[in-house]
């Protein structure tokens, strides 16, 4: 039983340690892309006020920006660790947002019936 059971502990460790890995593999261009529907979604679906969102793009911008200046000398393990954890920070607040009960123009201010 012994003989059986290692492997497959050994297998499953490995197989956690990769998920992260996968997962931060993700291009910035994808994960802006993804924030960006995000918010798109959020203004659609009144989740999010105008005012949230134009918030939220400028980060998104910001954040752009900042990529476009690491890119110029080349991406190092550092700056996209910098632009990941960046993309997670805008990602809670969009989840915030998304969920604070601030509801866009028009919830409750339709005619009476």
């Amino acid at each position: 039983m012994k003989k059986i059971l290692i492997p497959i502990v050994a297998v499953s460790a490995l197989a956690a340690a990769t998920v992260p890995a996968v997962a931060s593999a993700q291009s910035i261009n994808q994960r802006q892309d993804m924030l960006e529907r995000r918010i798109d979604q959020g203004v659609r679906n009144h989740s999010l006020t105008r005012s949230e969102a134009n918030r939220l793009r400028a980060d998104l911008r910001q954040t752009a920006r900042l990529e476009a200046q690491y890119r110029r000398g080349g991406l190092s393990g550092w700056e996209r660790a910098d632009l990941d954890r960046r993309f997670d920070r805008i990602s809670a607040q969009i989840r915030y947002e998304r969920h604070d009960r601030d509801y866009g123009y028009g919830y409750g201010h339709g005619p009476r019936r």
